[in-house]
């Protein structure tokens, strides 16, 4: 969740160090702290709240040093105050820490060392590991080793049970930055002469496209010389950057008010992408289909589980109904969360799917790891098979499974999911198509319409935005005062009815609920009343007009309704107090049209509010921690 940069070089590392800092605000923003070495001494400064506050600070203080790291905290130990924030130091200031994750035997370690003298001043399990390190430190003889700090941190590693990602710098060895990967992402940056580590690459490709993206269990030391790595045994091991492809440009706002609103009107780009990517040209022999998946992946398939969180776990009921209709393969979608806990009983010929935006959710990565170790040793029938579906292929996902379908959406700064959340359900779409042909469920005819029509899918969400925008902001300011919304869909839309809750509530913080429009009537009907609007996503299809009748009991209640509808839809036009219409499209289709008009109700909401839309309160893009 927390956003970690740090820096060695020739440079000044501060200016450097709150760079990076911003471009990894996104990951969590409730403090932030930046330690360098200089003259001798650990120079710490950390502030409460956004990044601004940080920056202020510093800009009183001149200190020029040449290494330093840097932290923006997403508050898991500890409430959010100045105290809490990172970077922590030992007793003696002499050693600072910055850490991404969980200690999870803090609290001992803790006792152990407030026993030997050390003190403590923060509520964080992160103010353990300085301490740890400099009580280690005491006890290693200059003269056996070549780096007595690099073996004081990796003696102090191997203590600590939980998942996490630490840089450490001391004022006693002003050349060495030490940074530690274990289950929390962490990669290096190789300059000229000058060497960067950070949570996500975003922080440091604006100074190097070479990069080298740590294992669990690697310790790497950086020096002026260059960038050693080890195991946490000390053995050094032989890694190799690799290079970037990496726009800058693709973090910048280009003139939209926000990243979220320039996201959702990156989307037809993303579906473009994709059907680039997973779909070859009409007029091809092959497979109309090509996600580079083995044949055995699919071979004898009797059952899928799919694992995910939030957004990617709406993602992925899509994805079951395409499954389960087009390739007729029996389908459970799980919440990552629970299932490491109580997970289902191990079944034969079965798929197992983690999606996963960033390739770094804990918990997806947790489920996918005990699924594979869980399976090891049994019959081949009973043997993972593994597959991921993220944005970050190069992420922990990627080195998991081995299998991987990279969606297409580019980097995402908006914490709140948008396009993401389309380049998923596109690599759904192709994926339940691939199996649908392989195993020939479907006919060709069918599935030669359904493919073309996605790719009508770009315009007409670019339609869809172009109509959408005006009207969902003056929209917007009628419900500013609102407290509670109501989302109801039906079949393949009810996951869009949960999206469109989700989204107002993660960036609005209005109270907002999603439900299939048929269970209205089995107990939150009791709810509605006229300050309850209901949103209802109605398009023909197997279930249109039952969500029509769905929404007139909502109105018999003096709910004001808003409807998903297409455009020049006569009957809708006379139940639903406000129409949010998008293009003619297959029911099959269109999810990826309905969620637009709802992503831009959300944000226009928020925006009208006057609310942090890309940074919204208690939230981070990528959640590392359980």
């Amino acid at each position: 969740m927390c956003g970690i940069v740090g820096y060695i070089g020739t440079q000044a590392a501060t200016d450097i160090l709150l760079a990076g800092l911003e471009k990894l605000e996104y990951r969590g923003y409730d403090s932030a702290g930046i330690a360098t070495v200089w003259e001798g001494e650990v120079n710490c400064v950390r502030a409460k709240g956004k990044l601004h506050n940080l920056r202020s600070k510093l800009e009183q203080i001149e200190a020029p040093a040449q290494i330093g790291i840097g932290h923006t905290r997403w508050a898991t130990h500890g409430k959010p105050e100045e105290y809490n924030a990172h970077p922590h130091l030992d007793t003696a200031k002499r050693v600072a820490v910055v850490q991404n994750g969980i200690i999870e035997n803090y609290r001992d370690l803790r006792e152990e060392l407030k026993a030997k003298g050390h003190q403590f001043v923060s509520e964080t399990d992160t103010e353990v590991i300085p301490h740890l390190i400099a009580e280690f430190l005491k006890n290693i003889s200059p003269s056996s080793s070549s780096s007595p700090f690099l073996e004081a941190v990796r003696q102090a590693v191997n203590h600590l049970h939980g998942a996490f990602a630490i840089a450490v710098i001391s004022a006693d060895y002003p050349d060495e930055l030490i940074v530690v990967r274990q289950q929390a992402p962490l990669v290096i940056g190789f300059g000229q002469g000058e060497f960067f580590c950070a949570s996500d690459t975003p922080a440091i490709v604006a100074y190097t496209r070479a990069v080298l993206p740590l294992e669990n269990g690697e310790i790497a030391r950086l020096t002026p010389l260059g960038v050693e790595i080890y195991n946490f045994a000390g053995d050094r091991l032989k890694k190799q950057p690799r290079l970037l492809n990496f726009n800058p440009a693709m973090v910048e706002k280009q003139g939209f008010k926000h990243f979220m609103l320039k996201e959702i009107h990156e989307q037809p780009g993303v579906v473009r992408a994709s059907l680039d990517a997973y779909f070859n040209p009409a007029e091809s022999t092959e497979s109309p289909i090509n996600l580079g998946l083995p044949a055995d992946l699919y071979n004898d398939l009797e059952q899928i589980q799919i694992l995910a969180c939030g957004t990617s776990w709406h993602a992925a009921l899509i994805g079951k109904y395409l499954i389960e209709q087009l390739a007729e393969i029996s389908t459970q979608v799980h919440y990552a969360s629970e299932y490491r806990y109580a997970p289902s009983p191990v079944t034969a010929n079965t798929l197992i799917i983690g999606v996963t935006q960033s390739g770094e959710t804990a918990d997806t990565l947790a489920a996918l790891t005990m699924e594979k170790e869980r399976r090891q040793g049994r019959e081949p029938k009973y043997q993972a098979r593994l597959l991921g579906i993220t944005n970050r292929p190069e992420s922990s996902l990627g080195h998991l499974v081995p299998h991987v379908i990279s969606t297409l959406a580019g980097i995402e700064i908006g914490v709140a999911a948008t396009k993401t959340f389309t380049a998923q359900l596109m690599a759904f779409y192709a994926l339940a198509l691939d199996l649908a042909a392989r195993r020939q469920t479907v006919s060709k005819d069918t599935l030669d319409k359904i493919i073309n029509g996605l790719r009508q899918i770009p315009k007409e969400i670019e339609a869809t935005l172009e109509s959408q925008e005006r009207l969902t902001e003056q929209l917007a300011h009628e419900f500013a005062e609102t407290q509670d919304f109501i989302f109801v869909g039906r079949g393949i839309n009810f996951p869009i009815a949960l999206e469109g809750a989700l989204k107002l509530k993660e960036i609005s913080y209005i109270h907002a609920e999603g439900y299939p429009a048929g269970e209205m009537k089995h107990g939150p009907i009791a709810l509605l009343d006229a300050k309850v609007p209901v949103v209802a996503i109605a398009i023909p299809g197997s279930v249109y007009e039952k969500v029509i009748s769905n929404a007139q009991e909502a109105k018999a209640r003096d709910s004001r309704l808003i409807g998903v509808t297409p455009v020049n839809d006569g009957e809708a036009a006379e139940i639903f107090n406000d129409l949010l219409p998008i293009s003619h499209v297959e029911e099959l289709l269109s999810p990826i049209l309905t969620v637009v008009p709802l992503q831009l109700l959300a944000y226009h909401i928020a925006a009208r509010r006057g609310l942090d839309v890309d940074q919204p309160r208690n939230l981070a893009k990528s959640v590392t921690v359980e």
